[in-house]
């Protein structure tokens, strides 16, 4: 529509975003009545002799290979099948992310350290819209709606004028992914085309993907890698893949001097914990001159050490294994993973990882915890990513394989050391232990919420919780988005040289605490290993109605859509009514009600709960009253 529909715009964008209900023409989504109005503003001129884009259910999708590539993260035969495999379009798939089946990888490291037990986590950065993201064993193309932050591995990214392809991608559709040349991209790491002896080959003839890293400096006081992201972000990373607070300190200072250098084509930058995401229009930044520019910033920027920033102390109320903490839980065991090592309860799992011996013991040492936070937007909406400042209230455990499909607004978990409070309703991957109060308000302005900032929380703000019954909770946040709720706030500031004299205060005590977890996490792991639960595969099981005869006399209640079986409504021999919900689904996020057409007795139940159906698939038969 050349000209676009008339929208105000909210945080610098038009868009809607469905999920967090603002954007767009007024509140969100379309809703029937609605009245739109064309704008007058400028955009490209149409192409005359165009031919339309063709649609198809198999589809090619050019990528940029990296930021994660071959051999940090995955082998060379993992990028070879990622280059040379189908993927099918998994139900649950949205504007969020568009899962996939297929694959395995076989994966270059043993786990995440710090960042969690698997090997596709990493320590938290900032991603790109269209990277291929393994949440553990699962890639999800993260879609416009997708999360800013997070601590999985990303081996590529839809290149810029392919990223079209992903609003049109269904349920069952077949993707293959073709990595596009970049001829200019310098070459800093290792790439496809010298790959190391015996390393297998990409089934299918394809351009020379280049390399993951376009950019190296070991001689610095803190090495520094870049690695490409897709064709309009670069990722800097900063030093070892640990958890280490003075690293995200150094990204602060790069952030606040790429800021104050105003380079031409820049849109916006995005902290990690030890990464900074450079978001850069790459028709008017060339890569190569980026790379130039920052290499001059780096050299000006102070040590760590001499860093103090503004720190804020934020006390938030908990509900400690809130209600709706663990229906997430119970959901996820029913409909995505039944034999997940971290269900039924993610408390037990917390403490049986960290070598705890009850589950009081972890609940004790999140309530004495001072969260730091170090990264907004892990996840959405203002969402933060933090670890305890005193390394002897850091919790490890790993994430959800694969990802939750549906977490509750505001749930508080732990992903490898670091603890996030989602900001939406959405996807999810941390070990839940909790709820809180909202850290986002759009519509309302309040003594916490300022005018043009809807979140609640900055950067280096330190959390404290504090236990409330769900029901005070339940309270409070119909309260807060009103300002009827006060939050106690302390001003202050974190200094790094004091932290790291109370590091060395500690250190045995600090060894002491992490030599208890490393013994836990290694009887963790074998466990798994003995059990068959180190890797997963997605199991969409036989079809659901192999016996697609119908009695006579009676109606098929059949599933219009593909979905997993989350509840069964009615029972054998129950007399139900003509649009009477039989089932319950789970699909693209949503829940999908299966009706009957007829009113009669329902003579078979032919699914059972988590069960995979395709549309058509039979869940009932009624026989006619």
């Amino acid at each position: 529509m050349r000209g676009g529909f008339a929208a105000p715009v909210v945080l610098g964008s038009r868009a809607t975003f469905a999920l967090g209900a603002f954007g767009g023409h007024a509140t969100g989504v379309l809703k029937a009545g609605d009245v739109l109005h064309f704008a007058d503003l400028p955009g490209p001129e149409a192409l005359d002799d165009a031919a339309p884009a063709p649609l198809t259910h198999d589809w090619a999708i050019g990528v940029v290979y990296g930021p994660h590539g071959a051999p940090d993260f995955f082998q060379d035969a993992d990028i070879a099948d990622l280059f040379s495999a189908s993927y099918e379009v998994h139900f649950n798939s949205a504007r969020s992310g568009v899962r996939l089946v297929g694959p395995t990888p076989r994966w270059a490291r043993r786990d995440g350290g710090e960042a969690g037990l698997h090997p596709s986590n990493l320590h938290d950065n900032a991603y790109a819209v269209g990277s291929i993201d393994f949440t553990g064993d699962m890639p999800i193309l993260l879609g416009p709606d997708g999360p800013s932050l997070g601590g999985f591995v990303c081996p590529a990214v839809i290149a810029r004028d392919e990223q079209w392809k992903m609003g049109q991608l269904k349920p069952g559709d077949q993707v293959r992914f073709v990595p596009v040349a970049r001829p200019d991209d310098p070459a800093a790491g290792p790439t496809l085309a010298s790959a190391r002896a015996g390393a297998p080959a990409i089934r299918r003839p394809v351009p020379d993907p280049g390399s993951a890293i376009v950019g190296r400096d070991e001689a610095g006081p803190v090495a520094v890698v870049y690695r490409r992201q897709g064709d309009d972000n670069l990722l800097v990373e900063y030093g070892a893949m640990t958890l280490d607070i003075a690293l995200r300190l150094r990204v602060h200072l790069l952030a606040e001097a790429v800021s104050a250098a105003r380079l031409p084509g820049l849109i916006d930058l995005t902290p990690g914990i030890r990464s900074l995401q450079i978001h850069y229009d790459g028709a008017r930044l060339p890569r190569a001159r980026l790379l130039g520019l920052l290499r001059e910033i780096e050299q000006t920027l102070p040590p760590a050490e001499a860093v103090t920033v503004p720190s804020r102390i934020v006390y938030l109320p908990l509900s400690w294994n809130d209600p709706q903490a663990a229906l997430a839980m119970r959901k996820y065991q029913e409909l995505v993973r039944p034999d997940a090592p971290w269900c039924p309860s993610n408390i037990e799992f917390i403490r049986r990882i960290n070598g705890l011996e009850d589950e009081a013991a972890v609940q004790r040492i999140i309530f004495e915890a001072s969260y730091l936070v170090l990264g907004l937007g892990d996840v959405y909406l203002g969402a933060p990513v933090a670890t305890p400042v005193d390394p002897r209230h850091r919790l490890v455990t790993t994430k959800y394989n694969p990802a939750r499909t549906w977490t509750p607004e505001n749930a508080v978990g732990i992903g490898g050391a670091y603890m996030c409070i989602y900001g939406m309703e959405g996807p999810g991957g941390y070990q839940l232990f909790g709820r809180t109060i909202q850290m986002w308000n759009t519509w309302r302005t309040t003594p916490v919420f300022q005018p043009g900032t809807p979140w609640l929380l900055r950067p280096f703000d330190r959390i404290r919780f504090f236990p409330v019954a769900p029901e005070e909770l339940a309270e409070a946040r119909a309260a807060f988005p009103h300002g009827a709720y006060p939050v106690r706030i302390e001003e202050g500031r974190f200094d790094y040289a004091e932290h790291a004299a109370t590091l060395a205060a500690t250190a045995p005590e600090i060894t002491a605490a992490k030599l208890r977890q490393q013994t836990a996490y290694e009887a963790e792991r074998a466990r798994w290993k003995a059990d068959g639960h180190d890797t997963f595969v997605v199991d969409e099981g036989d079809p659901a109605a192999e016996d697609g005869v119908i009695p006579a006399g009676c109606v098929a209640v059949a599933t219009t859509v593909p979905g997993s079986v989350w509840k069964i409504l009615v029972a054998e021999g129950e007399s139900i009514a003509a649009g009477q919900t039989v089932a319950i689904l789970e699909s693209m996020k949503m829940e999908v009600a299966v009706s009957a057409l007829t009113s009669g007795r329902v003579r078979e139940i032919r699914v059972a709960p988590g069960r995979v159906l395709r549309g058509g698939d039979i869940v009932a038969v009624v026989e006619e009253t």
